[in-house]
């Protein structure tokens, strides 16, 4: 079985002894594989679902004062609107290729809408100066997007074929000035100003209320964080997709990497986190100082030793991971748990920022600074 490939301290010798440096580079010499991303959802594709998990994370920063925003609001409504952009290519930025069209809305009367929307857009999004057309896999108007719009994969652009930006635009949308999507009514609201049909409401509350229920497969992530773990964990939920980066991250969020990992790869030209600096991160969001390694981290907070199991941990606390698990000066890697066995974290070079199981291999317990 290959090694799991974390980050350990940004100088190493500040966490273990020449003799021990040499095994524990033997040791991860070799990267492990990728980790099955969790939370999958039977009729979703696994990049989809990131993007409405992210969405929902982002939310607080972009309407602050927003309550009830979950990923099976939106996970709904694309099912409604595209099937989760079915049949469609979804890129590892959120692209989604061919572009999702709707009927062209000249008033003709096809795809059941007799009103003529005239273009506003000049063809930018729906490929046509004709008339509008709906774009995306939540399909928005061209004018709709123009204000709605938002930017959620942070490449600079506010594009309605893009998973995360039009996931994060639909939030918004439904959120209005600040609703409270937690109240079946004012979600009601929100769906009925998304599509003003009944039946489509009807629609759309049965999948969330599908994707919603105990028992169909689905991860309800960070279900039971609230208060300052909630503080902790959106964040970090919001930084999914962010490249890993040797060194990289810090109080203020991503930043470049030095060189270089015990596998030799460089973060000095990746603009990321790695592990320990996702956790410093996040936690400052909380008002809490973190040291910088996942060995130093290991020593904030009340210790939660592994002897205890998985099941000792609450969403928020960090979660730890060492060659010898009985000792902490062995610790390489960090993590922060979010309920249901499931923990976010900046795994190893040449991944992203990500949800998954909390390993087996190397579990060393946790701490709880909240």
């Amino acid at each position: 079985m290959k090694k799991r490939i974390g980050c350990s301290a940004l100088l190493l010798g500040l966490l273990v002894t020449p003799v021990l440096l040499v095994a524990f580079a033997a040791a991860r010499a070799t990267d492990a594989p990728e980790a099955e991303t969790v939370g999958k959802v039977s009729g979703i594709p696994q990049r989809m679902l990131t993007a409405y998990q992210a969405a929902a994370a982002q939310l607080p920063g972009e309407v602050s004062k927003c309550q009830g925003m979950r990923w099976t609001i939106l996970a709904g409504i694309a099912k409604i609107e595209s099937n989760h952009a079915g049949g469609r290519t979804i890129k590892d930025n959120g692209d989604i290729t061919p572009h999702i069209l709707g009927p062209l809305l000249d008033g003709s009367g096809v795809g059941g809408n007799t009103t003529r929307f005239e273009d506003t857009d000049n063809g930018r999004w729906d490929g046509t100066t004709s008339a509008e057309r709906a774009v995306g896999p939540f399909q928005f108007l061209p004018s709709t997007w123009e204000g709605t719009g938002r930017d959620g994969n942070g490449d600079g652009v506010k594009n309605p074929h893009n998973a995360d930006d039009a996931a994060l635009g639909a939030a918004v949308y439904l959120c209005g000035n600040g609703r409270n999507l937690g109240d079946r009514t004012q979600l009601n609201a929100a769906l009925l100003q998304y599509n003003h049909s009944q039946a489509y409401v009807s629609d759309v509350l049965s999948w969330i209320d599908r994707y919603s229920r105990l028992g169909d497969g689905t991860i309800r992530i960070g279900q039971n964080a609230t208060g300052d773990a909630r503080t902790v964990i959106n964040p970090a939920l919001g930084a999914i997709g962010t490249p890993y980066s040797w060194g990289g991250g810090n109080a203020q969020g991503p930043s470049r990497g030095i060189c270089c990992s015990p596998s030799g790869k460089s973060g000095a030209e990746i603009t990321g986190y790695d592990c320990s600096g996702l956790t410093t991160y996040a936690f400052a969001q909380a008002g809490i100082s973190l040291p910088r390694t996942a060995a130093q981290q290991s020593h904030v907070g009340k210790r939660i030793p592994a002897s205890r199991g998985v099941g000792a941990l609450k969403p928020g606390d960090l979660v730890f991971f060492a060659y010898d698990p009985e000792s902490d000066g062995t610790i390489y890697h960090v993590g922060i748990y979010l309920g249901d066995g499931q923990m976010v974290n900046a795994a190893r070079p040449d991944t992203k920022v990500r949800t998954e199981a909390v390993w087996d291999q190397g579990f060393a317990g946790g701490t709880r600074l909240l």
